[in-house]
């Protein structure tokens, strides 16, 4: 499978090589794959490949910078977000009032909320509230305001104010970066209020990340890694990497 994967990433460096761009239908019929497939060779390899707008391009191309996708987030890291919300879920009692951030990384948890028999989600994300709304058990509380495409998500000058009126007892915050010293970011400076609302508010703090995260730091800063509670990840080397000997550090959860 990895072989197959690499002559397909070949395939595209060959037809990319003039500096021009491929649509990513075209790409697919190219390589005789799915575009699904052809996602997820360039995610796993973003050093050598980008996809922007639906169309590849080569990752060294001057100007070219990460552009956060929804679709191709819900691709990316698919098993690893799996995993990682059957450990959230462990965090979930009976009668919560849940905070779910933005993006794709919690959306497995969306599926392990009608086991409960009474809960509470509180939510900016359209992808978070459309799973939410099919489930008779859930009570669902929809934060608006203008909405963001790129992220199925609203910003508003008074969300942090609705927020602060709510009881949350478990803020679940995803992140697009984690980095020790440069704290935990994400792509979208609209995402920072009411993720920082949330943490403020809540009781308990749980930030869920995989291990691309590690390391990377994303242009929107919104808190450092000993503000938080709980960090729900699949890394192993997790505690070691946010080891910091002059502040508090959060409870890992890693295999």
């Amino acid at each position: 499978m990895k072989d197959r994967s690499a002559l397909r990433l070949a395939t595209l460096q060959e037809a990319l090589a003039s500096g021009g761009t491929l649509h990513l239908r075209d790409a697919a019929e190219l390589c005789g794959v799915s575009e699904m497939t052809i996602r997820r060779d360039v995610n796993a390899h973003p050093q050598v490949i980008s996809l922007l707008g639906g169309r590849l391009v080569m990752a060294h191309t001057p100007g070219v910078t990460p552009v956060y996708d929804l679709t191709e987030q819900q691709a990316s890291h698919y098993q690893a977000k799996s995993r990682l919300c059957q450990r959230a879920r462990r965090f979930i009692e009976e009668g919560d009032t849940l905070f779910i951030d933005c993006g794709s990384t919690l959306m497995p948890l969306m599926n392990q909320l009608s086991e409960f028999r009474e809960l509470t989600v509180i939510t900016y994300a359209l992808n978070v509230a459309n799973a939410v709304a099919v489930l008779p058990n859930v009570r669902l509380v929809m934060l608006g305001g203008l909405f963001y495409p790129t992220s199925q998500s609203f910003a508003s000058d008074t969300m942090a104010e609705s927020i602060e009126r709510l009881g949350i007892n478990k803020a679940f915050i995803s992140a697009a970066g984690v980095d020790l010293q440069r704290g935990v970011s994400c792509f979208h400076f609209h995402e920072v209020v009411p993720k920082q609302a949330a943490m403020a508010a809540a009781m308990q703090r749980l930030l869920v990340v995989d291990a691309s995260k590690f390391g990377v730091v994303r242009p929107a800063y919104f808190a450092s890694v000993n503000e938080f509670d709980v960090v729900v990840t699949d890394d192993d080397d997790a505690p070691a990497l946010l080891r910091d000997e002059h502040s508090g550090q959060p409870t890992i959860t890693a295999p």
